[in-house]
Parts: C-alpha cells; sequence; structure tokens
C-alpha cells in the first residue's frame, strides 16, 4: 500500500500556492470471521438460487454471488441471489466489520463445493459410471466420454430424481487485517480557519476486488464519512444536556460541495485465509482521514491539531495563539 502511494501521480506531482499542505497517513482495520451460513438450489434452467442471511449494505449480495459463481463455472448473471430471514437460513451474525464479502463469500464458496459433490453423484446415477470417475473442471462434467456444461447437467438431472440443494456454514477464526493510505491536499483561509480539500486519493489493499466498482465506492464512502469526522461533524449540547444540532440540517455532514473527486488505487494482496484471496474494505477507509488531514494542515499552517473535529473556529484559534 505504501509503495503504490509512493509511486502515485498524487505523491510526485507538485503542490503550490499559500496556505497550502499535502499530507498522508495509514491505517488498518480487522475483518472479524463469526458465523455465516448459505444455501444454494440449483433451478431447471440450469440457474442457481442463493440464500444468504447477510444484509445487502455494501453490494455484498452481488459479490457473494459472484464468488459462488467463480466455485461453480457459472456467470455472474445465472446466480440469483436472495437475502432472508433467520427462519429461512443457517444462523449468519451480523452485517458489519468488515466481514460479509469475507465470511459470507465463505459460506458461498464452500455451499458451491458441495453442489458440485451432488452433481457428481447424480451425474454417475445418469451416466452409470462410478461415482469417483466424475470429474468437474472449469464448469464442465466428465466421465468415461460422457461430458455436460454445469447448465447442461441442470437440465437433464431436472427430470430425474430430488431437487439439487446444498448448504454450508463457517466460522472463520481469528482477524485479517485491511490495509489503506490516504494522500489529501488541503488550502487553509487562516482568517477563517476553513479548510477546503482540494485533492484526495485513497489507497486500499482489497486482497482480490471482487467488484472492483464497489470497492472503489466503499473506498470514496469511507473518505467522504472520515472527512466529515475530520473537519465538521461534532455533537453539541444546551446547558439542559439536550442535543442542540439533532436534525441533518444542524448536523454538519459533507456534500458534494466540501469534497472533490476522490480517486482511487486499488492493491491486491491476496489474503492467505480465504480461497480467492479477499479482505473486507468496507470500514478501513475511515481510518485514515483524520490523520491525513491534520498532517495536511500542519504543512499549511505549522498549527498541529491534537483534536476532532478541526473545525474553522477551533483552527482559527490555534492559528491566531500561534502568532
Amino acid at each position: 500500500v505504501l509503495e503504490a502511494a509512493k509511486a502515485s501521480e498524487h505523491w510526485n506531482s507538485p503542490l503550490e500556492g499559500p496556505n497550502r499542505g499535502r499530507g498522508i497517513a495509514a491505517g488498518f482495520w480487522f475483518n472479524i470471521g463469526l458465523k455465516s451460513s448459505c444455501s444454494a438450489n440449483v433451478n431447471a434452467d440450469g440457474t442457481v438460487t442463493l440464500t444468504e442471511g447477510s444484509t445487502d449494505i455494501g453490494g455484498t449480495r452481488t459479490s457473494v454471488a459472484m464468488q459462488l459463481a467463480e466455485t461453480i463455472g457459472l456467470a455472474a448473471e445465472d446466480i440469483i441471489p436472495q437475502v432472508v430471514d433467520t427462519d429461512s437460513v443457517g444462523y449468519t451474525d451480523v452485517t458489519g466489520g468488515s466481514r460479509v464479502t469475507f465470511a459470507t463469500g465463505l459460506a458461498a464458496y464452500k455451499t458451491g463445493l458441495e453442489l458440485i459433490k451432488v452433481m457428481k453423484a447424480r451425474a454417475a446415477e445418469l451416466w452409470e459410471v462410478p461415482a469417483e470417475s466424475v470429474t468437474f473442471d472449469d464448469g464442465v462434467f466428465s466421465a468415461e466420454g460422457q461430458r455436460a456444461s454445469f447448465k447442461e447437467l441442470a437440465q437433464q438431472l431436472a427430470a430425474h430424481g430430488d431437487p439439487i440443494v446444498a448448504s454450508a456454514a463457517v466460522s472463520p477464526e481469528g482477524f485479517t487485517n485491511g490495509f489503506g493510505a490516504h494522500l489529501v491536499d488541503v488550502e487553509v483561509d487562516p482568517e477563517t480557519g476553513k479548510t477546503t480539500i482540494l485533492r484526495y486519493t485513497a489507497i486500499q489493499d482489497a486482497g482480490k476486488a471482487i467488484h472492483p466498482s464497489y470497492v472503489e465506492g466503499q473506498m470514496q464512502g469511507g473518505a467522504v464519512q472520515g472527512i466529515g469526522w475530520a473537519l465538521n461533524e461534532e455533537y453539541f449540547f444546551d446547558a439542559a444536556g439536550r442535543m442542540a444540532n439533532a436534525s441533518f440540517l444542524d448536523y454538519r455532514m459533507p456534500t458534494c460541495y466540501d469534497v472533490p473527486m476522490i480517486d482511487t488505487i486499488i492493491v491486491e494482496v491476496p489474503n492467505p485465509d480465504h480461497p480467492y484471496g479477499v479482505r473486507g474494505v468496507g470500514e478501513t477507509p475511515i481510518v485514515p482521514p483524520p490523520g491525513a488531514i491534520a498532517n495536511a494542515i500542519q504543512r499549511a499552517t505549522g498549527v498541529r491539531m491534537c483534536d476532532l473535529p478541526m473545525s474553522p473556529p477551533r483552527l482559527w484559534k490555534a492559528i491566531s495563539e500561534q502568532k
């Protein structure tokens, strides 16, 4: 990650002008394992219905389905994912902790392996060959001169015997880390203390970017949240302890007018604890922004801010006291 940051066009471009500074910070967050379950049903047309218990809040419905598709040799479009409640799927822990693509994806992978076992056994019956002679490679079942793709075999088996179903549950042990580094250029108005973000680049190790545009969106969203945390977001209470800015009208969150386009650089160092090298990406990008922005402000003004948010009143006060 740091090598990618060092090699980036952002890091190697000049930053000119008064009251401007560039900052960098690195951080990490862990991917918790916990329990996840999936089940799958092969349909008569060769598509597969995937049932999972992880609510989709960051594109995980797609990323988990893509891992099943990769395992059984189908196109992602042939997987029909559905998120259900606990009455319809095995126990699945919280959607959070950057765990779903990692842990529920692992459950989908193992569900795919179970599907292949079931279809091998059924193919052996259909073709009247020993079960151990049936192989599966690159989406194709074969044995003793017989050969059929996953879809072809599914269509043949639909008229013979029981439904083709499989399930799996996992509980990965230990934590897998996700690493990120952020670069930011700022300009500070010394008369008001206002900090303007001029340029921002987020670099992150995704292990394997299952769906690159979703990974990019997670990186950008986390960076914007971190910018809000660093510069504006704060609770205010009156003398009676009531929150004085309890609405989104008064609670200062970033808008599109506050941030430039967030550039992204995806680094892929496979996670050894996942068959496809996946790392969760949801939480890591909120870690570096405060440090990167504080470093940029220090370069721009000479003032080291140690409290959040680094809001205009606080920064103006610090600059004034420095004078």
